[in-house]
């Protein structure tokens, strides 16, 4: 296989859980370089990954052709303009920017420099996801009247992380973090909505960056898609409702790649190497051909994050269609945007 030269820009939580591994099990990359500031936790599982102590340093590296940006989203922007002008692809973990002008100028730059630019939405990878997808392109619950998508938490304390947290911070709080991701389903189902409405705040108060967001999407279909969030969750909700003229779709948030990943799991190329279900985690309610109703009980298939990176190198090894790329997030980016201008203006903001 043709191998490509990856650069990484952090060892943390991302790098080591949803980036390294996948780039040494994937034998179509190597891992040439990474950034550790001060330490050398790297060395341990990749020996001959070479150690810089800054990001410029390690775009200084000519064999390297992929950076991927997984520092603090407030860093996004300077580090991806860093690594187009170096002349490196690159794969930007989310949320994309901070703001959706931030991401227009480096689509600009991108295709200036006539490289890729991509996104990592790793969650169109998720188990779930991809049965609610399998559901709505069957057909079976007729023309689509509302959509529900959840990612809640049970948080109720500080994390520390302040790139998250402070509220005097662009790009911090639930809304990027998770919301990168509810809205980056809802647009790969649905598309850019006509107008939004939206509720973002901060449930532990004003010390920290908003925690909890409900956003409700109107398209000119009639079709209504809320997206929510809390971090005073205890219980699991239903992560997606789908209810059409034929029928509805319950789906639980099941995917067990990030826990597994964070517990030592190691992803296989693929291979299906995630724990399976034990119990069914989907609930179909439906008319059936005859008007009659059917109830089913359905089991989700696994999930793999390798398929981004298998897309990734398909994409520059065979010009296949690149996955989740910037110009596209361009517009989640808008409508994080537009869900914080709806917020504290009270209004409903017209895309």
């Amino acid at each position: 296989m043709q191998l490509v030269k990856v650069g990484l820009c952090a060892f943390g939580m991302s790098g080591k859980v949803f980036h390294a591994p996948f780039l040494k099990q994937h034998p179509g990359f190597f891992m040439a370089a990474v950034v550790e500031r001060s330490k050398n936790e790297s060395k341990a599982q990749y020996p001959n990954t070479i150690i810089h102590r800054s990001v410029e340093q390690m775009l200084a590296e000519e064999e390297i052709t992929l950076v991927i940006v997984n520092t603090p989203v407030q860093t996004h922007f300077e580090y991806v303009k860093k690594a187009l002008e170096a002349g490196k692809n690159v794969i930007v973990e989310k949320p994309f920017t901070v703001n959706a002008s931030e991401a227009e100028q480096l689509v600009t730059l991108a295709k200036k420099q006539n490289l890729f630019l991509s996104v990592y939405q790793n969650r169109r990878y998720d188990r779930d996801y991809l049965q609610v997808r399998n559901i709505l392109d069957s057909g079976i619950l007729g023309k689509m009247k509302e959509v529900e998508i959840r990612f809640d938490r049970f948080r109720t304390e500080a994390s520390g992380k302040a790139h998250k947290e402070n509220p005097e911070l662009k790009g911090s709080g639930a809304l990027h973090d998770l919301g990168s991701h509810l809205i980056d389903q809802a647009t790969d189902l649905f598309g850019l909505p006509e107008k939004l409405s939206a509720d973002v705040f901060s449930m532990k108060g004003p010390a920290f960056a908003n925690d909890y967001f409900e956003i409700v999407l109107q398209y000119k279909t009639n079709l209504r898609v809320r997206l929510k969030s809390s971090v005073f969750s205890k219980e699991a909700n239903q992560a997606y409702i789908l209810h059409g003229d034929k029928g509805s779709f319950l789906q639980e948030r099941t995917d067990g790649q990030e826990n597994e990943l964070v517990a030592g799991a190691t992803p296989t190329y693929y291979e299906d190497w995630t724990t399976p279900l034990k119990e069914p985690d989907g609930i179909l309610n439906y008319l059936n051909e005859k008007l009659e109703t059917e109830r089913l009980l359905l089991s989700s298939q696994p999930g793999n994050y390798m398929n981004y990176y298998q897309d990734i190198y398909e994409h520059l090894v065979f010009g296949k269609e690149l996955p989740s790329p910037g110009a596209a997030i361009i517009q989640n980016m808008k409508i994080i945007d537009a869900a914080l201008e709806s917020s504290r203006e009270g209004k409903v903001v017209i895309l």
